[in-house]
């Protein structure tokens, strides 16, 4: 009796086994398609960000207000970022200072001064060498909290 239990358990184990690796594939496979449609290639330097908004939500009065947008350069030539600006000066941000390659990642990181309390929008303007777009606004927004604010 011992045998066939133990003989069921490690069949019942081996097709569980089984059955994730191939999801995992399938999942892995899918992830490799939407990635090819969500990013179309184009002729020169390309700039497809993840997102074009980052929302800090609410935060702490003098919180850290570091942020990063994270883009990929989708076309065929390097992609050169020659500016960004912050529509303040409480919004300072970071240029990658290297050309993007085709196909690679870069990060623009923003930091917005949370020492200002209350809500907040703002931008960034991107200015490069993309092809069919030189000059990207990419926004921040959110809330700062009073010290003494109730936290959410």
């Amino acid at each position: 009796m011992k045998k066939i239990v133990t003989l069921a358990l490690l069949l019942v184990l081996g097709a569980t086994a089984s059955n994730a690796q191939e999801t995992s594939k399938v999942t892995k496979k899918a992830k490799a398609i939407a990635a090819k449609v969500s990013t179309p290639k184009v002729d020169g330097a390309g700039m497809v960000f993840v997102t074009e908004v980052i929302d800090y939500g609410t935060i702490a009065h003098n919180a850290d207000g570091k942020r990063e947008f994270v883009f990929t350069n989708n076309g065929n030539k390097p992609l050169i970022i020659t500016n960004t600006q912050g529509s303040c000066g409480c919004t300072v941000p970071t240029t990658p200072k290297e050309p993007i390659a085709p196909g690679a990642k870069g990060i623009i990181g923003v930091k917005y001064a949370t020492d200002r309390v209350g809500a907040f929008t703002k931008t960034v303007t991107v200015t490069s060498n993309a092809a069919g777009q030189p000059t990207k606004v990419l926004t921040i927004k959110g809330t700062v909290l009073a010290d003494d604010a109730p936290k959410s």
